[in-house]
């Protein structure tokens, strides 16, 4: 197969996919969690779909391994504890699967091994505890008061990123209450801790002092007790129904709309409320099948997908007036949000003009996914003033994002707290903040040289170049928050600073070059695994992984004027592996959160091949040398 004939088969593939709205609508593979989760939240509000029900249920026993556990990801040493109870306690309260149950007794063991129910995730505790099997801290970290506090505090409700904050915000309202919902038919799970006591919540000395700083503040502020509670549970309220998307959803994710569900409970809703009512509507609509079973995505990749797969379509060499690309124009021009959001707290003279991931996002735009939509624009921006309008908008959204240290994050600009990141909650960082990251760096400064009128000479540009130069890890490599790590972060930082004017010579270019050669596979290909996240060091995965080999024979393409071996060599193994389809294909290339929310797009494997073929072909030619 030559590169040609590799394009064109993933045309034709992508072709025959597109949806009727002129999306691309493949999905957002989200490990066990959330099915688990939609099981415990359908039990919880009593719910009897026991279709669907049955269905998670059987997609969950298939998941588990010979040895009792569920994996966060394939390698995950011999299982996750984390995975392992969020899977048992589902099945448990399905009813279909009981304790004594060889395969309970199994997972039951692995859990008391690997430490108890006491050593899941800090949100995996939440859970439990809505639902009645494990404590409230005697201080949870957030008081409701924090919804009160003004912005000039040191840590406020707008001082953490709109993913934390949409997920604190339903939390205060519970914890308040010490809210937990138990069914007839809810499991006990007391028989899985190691240990009882205050180790239980090891941060909770700690989340005292915090506490009771924040109570202090708005004391200061408002003087009667009574008054003072009511009205932070009155904003709290305002501040999730504001946030409410036109499915029901909170932000559109899984996770801030099962909370906002058990914050509306503990604001006294019934089961029934029309609010949970539409909020558990919208998470049906993020259903989808995977290999015959139902799944629960995280939210819906739609906008993500339609963006990059137009791009690489136009890249390939697909017209703008080909039906294909017009309906996908189509598609991401009624998605553009003419709103303002949580972002506009800290960009207050930025006009709107951002995109955001899922299908149904009107105010929560994201740097990403803007950036993504541009590139998919660019070409017919050109050729239509109308699309031209629009675009323009998008692009003074996204240089207007670009935060103090000169980078860019996902979703707000300048919410890098040193003082929340150094908060004694598991996970703060990933979850409160949200930093520059050199891969959403990157891929800005990439669409901003290649595609718009600031140039290497802009100071944007050039400050952004320092920027990444200092996040360089001392090996050569660049961290990706976003992507499956080493390899999806130094790709993006170097494609960034090849449309930034940076040349080959530069140190920085050259060592992380040199780091990427290092990494190559016999095969030719490239894999990394996502114990990288967990180790904090580039961790090589069993076996090569078609999207991560793409994405450095991208990287190696916009850096070099002639191909070499290492490039040769990794092109034949994309060309092979489109011929054979034999590659892991279901293990995740994305990530959420560190070490706990990994994604599989399912889009991947068409988009990162061909955008790497497209971008080898245009330069280099067609056919690729005989080994």
């Amino acid at each position: 197969m030559n590169v040609s004939e590799g394009i064109d088969q993933l045309i034709q593939a992508i072709r025959a996919d597109q949806s009727e709205d002129g999306s691309w609508r493949y999905p957002l593979e989200s490990g066990t969690f959330t099915d688990a989760y939609m099981i415990i939240l359908l039990r919880t509000l009593e719910r009897e779909d026991e279709a669907l029900i049955r269905g998670l249920t059987d997609r969950l026993i298939k998941k588990q391994e010979p040895n009792g556990a569920w994996k966060l990801f394939a390698d995950d040493n011999t299982g996750n504890v984390t995975n392992t109870v969020e899977a048992y306690y589902a099945l448990l309260y399905s009813g279909y699967y009981r304790e004594d149950d060889e395969r309970m007794k199994r997972a039951r063991q692995f859990i008391m091994k690997s430490g108890g129910i006491q050593k899941t995730a800090f949100l995996t505790k939440i859970v439990l505890t809505l639902t009645g099997q494990y404590k409230w801290p005697s201080f949870f970290p957030f008081p409701i008061e924090l919804i009160l506090v003004p912005d000039f505090f040191p840590i406020n409700l707008y001082s953490m990123s709109v993913y934390g904050r949409a997920h604190v915000v339903p939390l205060i309202l519970a914890a308040d209450q010490k809210l937990q919902v138990k069914t007839a038919q809810s499991p006990d799970l007391s028989d899985l801790f190691a240990s009882r006591g205050e180790e239980d919540w090891p941060e909770a000395y700690e989340w005292e002092r915090m506490h009771a700083s924040i109570v202090q503040r708005v004391k200061r502020l408002i003087r009667t007790p009574q008054e003072l509670h009511l009205l932070a549970r009155s904003r709290a309220k305002l501040y999730m129904t504001n946030g409410i998307e036109e499915d029901g959803t909170l932000f559109s994710y899984f996770t801030s709309t099962m909370f906002m569900i058990f914050g509306l409970l503990a604001l006294g809703h019934p089961k029934d409320d029309p609010l949970i009512e539409d909020a558990l509507e919208g998470l049906y609509g993020f259903q989808t099948t995977i290999d015959g079973h139902p799944h629960f995505q995280f939210t819906t990749a739609t906008v993500w997908n339609t963006a990059l797969l137009s791009y690489a379509l136009q890249e390939a060499g697909v017209r703008t007036d080909d039906r294909m690309i017009e309906r996908a124009n189509d598609y991401l021009l009624d998605r553009q949000q003419e709103g303002y959001g949580d972002w506009a707290m800290h960009n207050k003279k930025a006009l709107p003009g951002g995109w955001g991931f899922s299908d149904v996002n009107t105010f929560q735009p994201d740097v990403d996914d803007t950036t993504a939509a541009l590139r998919a624009l660019a070409r017919s921006a050109k050729e239509n003033q109308d699309i031209f309008e629009s675009w323009n908008r998008g692009v003074r959204w996204t240089i207007s994002m670009q935060n103090h240290d000169h980078g860019w994050s996902a979703f707000e600009k300048n919410t890098d707290s040193w003082l929340l990141a150094m908060l004694p909650i598991p996970e703060s960082r990933g979850i409160l903040t949200d930093p520059s990251t050199p891969d959403l760096t990157g891929r800005t400064m990439e669409l901003l040289g290649n595609y718009t009128d600031v140039k290497g000479d802009d100071m944007i540009l050039r400050k952004a170049v320092k920027w990444l130069e200092r996040e360089q890890e001392k090996d050569g490599s660049f961290k990706g928050q976003w992507g499956v790590n080493y390899l999806y972060g130094t790709w993006a930082a170097l494609t960034g600073m090849q449309a930034s004017g940076v040349g080959r010579e530069n140190k920085t270019i050259k060592k992380a070059i040199g780091w990427l050669k290092e990494k190559q596979n016999k095969d030719g290909g490239f894999g990394e695994s996502c114990l990288s996240d967990r180790y904090k060091r580039y961790t090589p995965l069993d076996s090569s992984h078609l999207t991560q080999t793409a994405w450095v024979l991208d990287a190696l393409v916009a850096m070099h004027d002639t191909p070499n071996k290492t490039m040769y060599d990794a092109l034949h193994y994309v060309l092979d592996r489109l011929g054979d389809g034999q590659w892991p294909r279901s293990y995740p290339a994305g990530k959420g959160l560190a070490d706990r929310i990994y994604f599989h797009y399912h889009s991947y494997e068409y988009i990162y091949p061909l955008l790497a073929l497209a971008h080898y072909r245009k330069k280099y030619g067609d056919s690729p040398p005989a080994l």
